[in-house]
């Protein structure tokens, strides 16, 4: 049985998830350790993620310490590992997913359609706010970072009307009390591996690989890699308004994306079905680039579109 080291942030989150994978080797008859590292993304906890302007803002760190052979493996949520991976580097496991779905959280309001005109809701993600905004143009988006309990609280003491999360994470701390609506795909497509679990080791480290197949989920690699393939075709980080969720229907992967202006004025959405993960896309994503969304992302990364305000 083997001694395992694993990277992981801090957050109460990311713990959860490390400790959910270290259970499952233990119960393998393995030794496993947590060494929490702080990333940039933990750093800059006063800024909103767009503005950062940087890939791998949860990652970079976590992946230092595996290069320095400090830890044998790290667990990422999947949406926050950048698509091209550095070259010393490689994905062992895709773990079976939770639900990828993005939902609206609220003390008072039971939906976003209930929300009165001009209510504030807190996302600091672009492609949240993007759709947001084309749902329901006449709100307001405030910036909103921390842990999921520092969110529930604001959202608790009125600092917000609502806020949206992830599914995911709610579910997986067991603190879903303020879910008031799960939004359907095609209404907030989710960010590309959201829901999911990556677990990145040295490239070559055969032995490392071999102890994780297990937790490798078949389902979970082919939409994931599908996902991941139409952010990296538009040159994307999670930090961009696009989005893309992929299923399996059938044997075939249906893959629904995103491509959104931050102020929700222009959203352009593509469904497609196909049998190759990375072709369908990398397919996908040329259409969306081809209809329009070269011209939103340069707008993006231009800085010339609005980003969601400090509260």
């Amino acid at each position: 049985m083997a001694r395992l080291r694993i990277g992981s942030r801090g957050s109460q989150l990311a713990l959860w998830q490390a400790r959910h994978i270290s259970d499952l080797l233990c119960a393998q008859g393995h030794t496993v350790e947590i060494e929490i590292i702080k990333t940039t993304g933990d750093k800059l906890i006063d800024v909103a993620l767009a503005k950062v302007g940087t890939k791998g803002v949860f990652t970079k760190e976590i992946e230092e310490a595996l290069g320095e052979k400090r830890v044998d493996l790290a667990v990422h949520s999947l949406k926050d590992l950048p698509t091209e991976l550095g070259s010393d580097f490689e994905i062992a496991a895709v773990t079976t997913r939770e639900d990828a779905r993005d939902v609206f959280c609220a003390v008072n309001f039971a939906s976003i359609e209930a929300l009165p005109q001009g209510a504030i809701v807190g996302t600091s993600s672009l492609r949240r706010q993007a759709q947001l905004k084309a749902l329901r143009p006449d709100l307001r988006t405030h910036a909103i970072r921390g842990n999921v309990d520092t969110r529930l609280c604001k959202l608790e003491s009125g600092d917000y009307d609502g806020i949206i999360l992830a599914a995911a994470g709610l579910n997986r701390l067991g603190k879903t009390q303020l879910i008031r609506h799960v939004i359907p795909i095609e209404v907030m497509t989710p960010a590309a591996g959201q829901g999911a679990l990556g677990i990145e080791i040295r490239k070559g480290d055969d032995a490392t690989r071999g102890l994780l197949v297990f937790l490798d989920d078949a389902a979970a690699r082919a939409t994931t890699t599908c996902e991941r393939a139409l952010l990296n075709k538009l040159g994307g980080g999670c930090q961009v308004p696009i989005g893309a969720f992929a299923e399996i229907i059938v044997g075939r992967i249906r893959l629904h994306a995103v491509v959104a202006r931050p102020d929700g004025t222009k959203v352009l959405r593509e469904t497609r079905e196909g049998d190759d993960p990375l072709r369908l896309g990398e397919e996908v994503g040329e259409a969306l680039r081809r209809r329009g969304g070269d011209a939103i992302l340069e707008e993006v990364y231009g800085g010339g579109l609005a980003l969601p305000q400090q509260p």
